[in-house]
């Protein structure tokens, strides 16, 4: 059973900060990380999950439709497609037009999950060069989850994170390190389940 979820967000420059997050992230049996970044359409779609495997050795998954969300995985947005969570605790793929100029998006992904996990999501958001995620963020925080934008200062491009913060109130504006410490101990907490 899954009783928390973290979804982290970013541009395709972020590659290397998600791949730091990963690198010494321990996910616990009853958790998943859910990872949205944008990336070309014609991308081969092992290359980024591949290069996000050597950084970690949690098993990194880009599903497939349909798919139910298991603990103790990473999951990666395939190519030219949106990543949707459902209520039955799956994933549906959808090719709907582009949100914010990209596909996959942020903010389907964000939006979805938080509608289905409410108060045991975590949103962060990273390094970007546009405001896709941050209406996603804003939906997090109105369910009851957490939010977590990456340092400003530390950003190659600090767009997604500002804009983050300049729609909705953020908890927690951390480095990489602090993030990755955040999620370990979000992650060994124990919740008490609604359902």
């Amino acid at each position: 059973m899954i009783n928390k979820i973290a979804v982290i967000g970013g541009s395709a420059g972020s590659i290397k900060v998600v791949k730091a997050i990963l690198n010494g992230l321990s996910v616990e049996n009853e958790c998943a990380v859910l990872i949205c970044l944008h990336r070309l359409q014609t991308d081969i779609s092992a290359g980024l999950r591949e290069v996000l495997q050597y950084a970690t050795e949690i098993p990194v998954i880009e599903p497939k439709d349909r798919q139910a969300i298991q603990g103790g995985n990473i999951y990666l947005a395939p190519p030219n497609v949106h990543l949707v969570v459902e209520h039955d605790l799956c994933f549906s793929l959808s090719s709907s037009p582009l949100v914010q100029y990209s596909r996959p998006s942020i903010d389907v992904l964000f939006l979805s999950a938080s509608e289905v996990f409410q108060e045991n999501l975590t949103g962060i958001l990273v390094t970007g060069a546009n405001k896709d995620g941050a209406f996603g963020m804003k939906a997090i925080k109105e369910s009851g989850g957490q939010t977590i934008v990456q340092e400003p200062s530390e950003c190659f491009i600090d767009t997604m994170p500002k804009a983050a913060m300049g729609l909705t109130s953020i908890d927690h504006v951390l480095n990489v390190e602090a993030i990755r410490a955040w999620l370990n101990k979000y992650f060994k907490e124990k919740v008490i389940l609604r359902r």
